[in-house]
């Protein structure tokens, strides 16, 4: 049978909504390692916060974190590390016009660092961060590393105008992503970096090429990499544009989809 690389987003793919595992999921996944496919995390979330799930799934592939800013191989310091931050100035740009919009809050994360333009326990609590902000107050000032990303928390009346003026002041600077409600953030990286972007690099390190990759995916994050996988699989929990961009859908995320669609695909039988 062809092998292929299993790719997964987390947040409402992998992960069911209580941010854990599925028993069924867990083991497909464990069964299609068996037979000699191979599995890999592709997601917006920093290496801190998706380690425990790359753990417990034993992988020993390339991981695709912040969207394809930041690929790496957490077992194989022979991999060559690709990190594409922002530049500084511009980063510190759009600080500056979200500062003017009056957002809430902003995040600028360097790697597993995090700096933060205002010290707020909700903003902390709403992000699950699990590290202390390397610093805080006036993140264009104590930001002094091209960061990783950016997460703007906008006000909702004037979220969308945040994001049409930095579409079109940084257009060809930025690639910017907007969670869904109920909080609306926007994710800010380098234009060029995306999920599938940082899968080229993961396929080319587990010997095969984009069209043997069956992908996993729900957000607007996900679609690049549903389109240019060989099979691209949306939860029935995904946006429109996922479900549009994908080839297949399966279940929800709640509902084991991953473990549905693999065990018919690869012949596991339901375990």
């Amino acid at each position: 049978m062809r092998k292929h690389l299993i790719v997964l987003d987390l947040d409402g793919t992998l992960l069911k909504d209580d941010k854990t595992i599925s028993t069924r999921t867990y083991k497909t996944l464990q069964k299609a390692k068996e037979q000699g496919h191979q599995i890999a995390i592709a997601t917006g979330r920093p290496y801190r916060a998706s380690k425990m799930y790359y753990q417990q799934l034993g992988l020993d592939t390339p991981i695709v974190n912040f969207n394809g800013a930041y690929v790496h191989h957490p077992g194989d310091s022979s991999f060559d590390v690709h990190h594409t931050p922002l530049d500084l100035e511009t980063a510190k740009t759009i600080i500056e016009t979200c500062q003017a919009f009056d957002v809430q809050n902003i995040m600028a994360e360097v790697l597993d660092d995090v700096f933060l333009d205002n010290y707020d326990e909700t903003f902390i609590d709403l992000l699950s961060l699990s590290v202390k902000p390397a610093a805080h107050g006036g993140l264009q000032h104590v930001l002094q590393t091209a960061p990783t990303s950016l997460l703007v928390y906008p006000s909702l009346h004037n979220a969308k105008a945040l994001r049409d003026l930095i579409s079109g002041r940084h257009a060809t600077a930025v690639e910017q992503r907007s969670w869904g409600a109920p909080y609306h953030l926007i994710e800010i990286i380098k234009t060029g970096n995306n999920k599938a972007a940082g899968l080229q690099k993961t396929a080319a390190y587990c010997g095969v090429t984009m069209d043997d990759i069956i992908a996993f995916g729900d957000e607007d994050n996900d679609l690049e990499m549903l389109k240019q996988a060989g099979i691209g699989v949306a939860m029935d929990n995904a946006s429109n544009e996922a479900k549009q961009a994908a080839d297949e859908v399966t279940a929800a995320n709640e509902e084991d989809g991953i473990a549905l669609f693999l065990e018919k695909k690869l012949n596991l039988g339901s375990v």
